[in-house]
């Protein structure tokens, strides 16, 4: 009798130390998810909704969200406002000289709870989305010299990681290691029938035929461009986004954020 109570209890303190060293892996797993930053490269063409993509996936996560676009879109605005384009001709010497006087930041937005982005201190969110902008922003992405000025701040807004940033050559260039990569792509067609959809919301009349021009030569000039050019880095998971609506999307991404923070 004495020694069949001495194996209850043994077998109950096993089964009671099994099952505390089950809940304490489960605890253990569940905080290095929570403490472990990682840094979220997302790249692909333009108008491909790779921001708002990145800016639902930060917020859903609590990472910091970059728009590396609206950096490259803020110089092309200083570019435009003080002269520095004559025509399409980019006066190359005057921005050189210029490039170290335009300091870019982002805060969010308490309204949309989304980040602005401000140029010199001053929010340039809606002027940064035009079409002007848009039809001088890759020549202006294309310079060594712009590259390499806005590449320095993202890194440096990057260091702590906990970021999700969005771009042409995040995760070749500007985060080489970061530890999800995503490329996204749709066709050109359903590119610009998103981009004619947005400005037509927000009153800005233009026709989808000259959207269609504006995407295609952008992506012209991404691809063969010398410096950074845009391509898929070997680690990158493809994304072809043409068909799937937002919330497919957000699904997706989650279950891939999810397999980069336990591995």
């Amino acid at each position: 009798m004495w020694h069949k109570y001495n194996a209850d209890i043994l077998k109950i303190q096993y089964i009671w130390r099994k099952n505390l060293d089950n809940t304490l892996k489960k605890g253990v797993n569940l905080l290095h998810n929570i403490m472990k930053k990682i840094t979220i490269a997302i790249d692909g063409f333009s108008s491909c909704g790779k921001s708002t993509m990145a800016k639902d996936l930060a917020k859903e996560i609590g990472y910091i969200y970059i728009d590396s676009g609206a950096m490259y879109r803020a110089v092309t605005l200083y570019s435009i406002e003080n002269g520095i384009f004559h025509g399409d001709t980019i006066d190359t010497d005057e921005l050189k000289r210029r490039i170290g006087d335009i300091h870019i930041s982002f805060r969010i937005n308490p309204e949309t709870g989304r980040p602005n982005t401000y140029l010199n201190g001053v929010n340039v969110e809606n002027k940064i989305r035009t079409m002007e902008v848009s039809s001088k922003v890759s020549p202006i992405s294309a310079l060594g010299f712009v590259r390499e000025a806005m590449v320095a701040q993202q890194q440096e807004m990057g260091k702590a990681k906990g970021i999700v940033m969005d771009g042409r050559d995040i995760g070749t260039t500007v985060f080489p290691d970061a530890e999800l990569k995503i490329f996204v792509t749709a066709s050109a067609e359903i590119r610009a029938q998103r981009r004619y959809d947005e400005l037509k919301a927000k009153g800005q009349e233009t026709g989808f035929e000259e959207i269609l021009e504006n995407v295609k030569q952008r992506d012209h000039i991404d691809q063969t461009r010398e410096v950074s050019p845009l391509k898929k880095a070997d680690d990158a998971l493809l994304l072809d986004n043409s068909h799937l609506t937002i919330a497919e999307q957000k699904e997706w991404l989650m279950a891939e954020y999810q397999k980069a923070i336990k591995a």
